[in-house]
């Protein structure tokens, strides 16, 4: 049939009718399709080859204002046979037939499988046009026509899914470009080294421990890591483990069932549920308590989780990516974090070095936020001066890259042009070393000795550092959060931490 050449009805509805005209004379013939809301009809396409002064249907009218809709919707096939007498006046859709001249009208059901989704009309200026022979015919039109709506349905969809492909093509091409290793700025041997191994292990499915302090950039290796591997085309989901209490921790990573809780108005399902076929990004993984541990080593091992008021087992299609800027191995010493678990996250590791140890990187780093935010800032770029780059190069970066970050924002708001300077940087100077400051303590006293010989470890760097920023922010947390990078609530996880409180 003509209908079978083309996508579109509307194109060649003109040609059908010209087909179907010599089998059964009509003045008007059209297509209706019923809303997704049930309570309209779309008008998709109408002809009226002798144009007998027909006033055209509007695109869109409610079915209650036809007083045949019922039937021909529970699938009956009506024949009006005086438009003048059988129709209701009153009504908008009927009054729209016989003001247009209609005598005869006939309407047949379009089946789409068990529905009737809308109807083929035909319309006569004169009364007791159409009878039996007419509705058989018609039928064989109203399948022909399903099949042609069907048909452009079909092409539509594919159409749809073929500009989402293409979207999600470029999407993932674009996060590539953002995220790939590439991206990372830096030339110091010791990380570039790091990434070199992150590179290789981002092929496989391997579970990847990333380690270094806070602010070194771990959360964006993690997303080169996810981009380079197979399971780049589904979803990143990253969760900060420091940022929830206890509570909500274990609903929010596995999900919990209605009523699982107080407040559980809902079924919800968790992280690991959202990153199926992807990766899940666990930030500073040694904040979880015991409990959300054993949960978690579960997963790990089985690869199956429940919800938290749950019985069901729900299957975890997901690569884990976690990171800590504590020392896990002391953690596990000091019995905090469990033995088995940390074997099983620590099957390849990824240390990120600080900023402090990177060399000129704290310049390249430096350039590029210029660029980056100046340019979000309509600032431009106003470039760094002798004096602000040497303050740069002598710092020691506890916040590392996030504090940096902070550093060129700040400056560039209070800038008004021209090369960013020390003063603008804001940042405190350089504190002399420490074996001047002090004398050896008396032995005897272990705490004192080590703070004399200075930070020994990661965790006492971190200690040392979390005090000097105080120290320079004369007690305001606020500040001092800000310096380091961190929300004031990871800021007092580690006062606590350290006992600074």
């Amino acid at each position: 049939m003509v209908l079978g050449s083309t996508l579109n009805v509307k194109e060649v509805f003109k040609r059908v009718a010209e087909t179907v005209r010599p089998a059964m004379d009509f003045d008007v013939m059209g297509v209706g399709i019923v809303t997704p809301s049930g309570r309209d009809i779309d008008v998709i396409a109408e002809v009226n080859p002798d144009d007998h002064g027909h006033a055209p249907t509007p695109p869109r009218m409610p079915l209650d204002s036809f007083s045949v809709a019922a039937r021909v919707l529970r699938g009956e096939a009506v024949i009006t046979h005086d438009a003048t007498t059988d129709l209701d006046p009153a009504l908008a859709g009927d009054r729209l037939i016989i003001d247009g001249g209609g005598r005869s009208v006939m309407a047949l059901p379009l089946r789409f499988g068990e529905r009737v989704g809308g109807c083929l009309y035909f319309g006569k200026q004169r009364p007791n046009w159409f009878d039996a022979s007419d509705v058989e015919v018609g039928g064989a039109i109203a399948a022909q026509v399903v099949l042609a709506i069907q048909h452009q349905r079909l092409g539509e969809e594919r159409g749809r899914a073929r500009r989402l492909e293409e979207r999600l093509e470029s999407l993932r091409t674009e996060l590539g470009e953002r995220y790939g290793f590439d991206r990372i700025v830096g030339r110091a041997p010791s990380l570039r080294q790091e990434l070199q191994r992150a590179a290789k292990v981002a092929t496989t499915d391997t579970t990847v421990l990333l380690t270094g302090e806070s602010g070194t950039g771990k959360e964006l290796v993690a997303h080169a890591i996810h981009h380079g591997s197979t399971r780049s085309s589904g979803p990143f989901v990253a969760v900060n483990c420091a940022a929830l209490p206890d509570t909500l921790l274990e609903s929010e990573l596995f999900g919990h069932e209605k009523g699982a809780f107080t407040g559980a108005d809902r079924q919800r399902p968790g992280r690991f549920e959202q990153a199926q076929g992807g990766t899940l990004f666990l930030d500073e993984v040694g904040e979880l308590s015991a409990a959300v541990q054993a949960k978690f080593l579960r997963v790990l091992q089985e690869r199956e989780f429940q919800r938290v008021g749950g019985t069901v087992t729900i299957r975890a299609d997901v690569r884990v990516i976690a990171a800590t800027n504590r020392d896990l191995e002391r953690e596990v010493d000091a019995g905090r974090f469990r033995e088995d678990l940390f074997y099983r996250l620590n099957v390849f590791t990824v240390h990120l070095p600080p900023l402090r140890e990177r060399g000129d990187d704290v310049l390249l780093l430096a350039d590029y936020f210029v660029r980056d935010i100046g340019g979000r800032m309509g600032k431009g770029e106003p470039g760094l001066s002798r004096d602000a780059r040497d303050v740069l190069l002598a710092h020691a970066w506890p916040g590392n890259i996030r504090e940096l970050s902070n550093a060129i924002e700040r400056a560039l708001i209070v800038s008004d042009g021209g090369l960013i300077t020390a003063a603008q940087l804001a940042i405190a100077a350089p504190r002399p070393a420490r074996a001047t400051e002090r004398q050896p303590p008396p032995s005897g006293n272990a705490s004192a000795e080590r703070d004399a010989a200075g930070p020994q470890s990661l965790a006492d760097w971190e200690r040392q550092m979390v005090t000097d920023v105080l120290r320079t922010a004369k007690g305001n947390r606020s500040r001092a959060a800000a310096i380091l990078g961190l929300t004031r609530s990871q800021l007092y996880t580690r006062l606590k931490r350290f006992n600074l409180e």
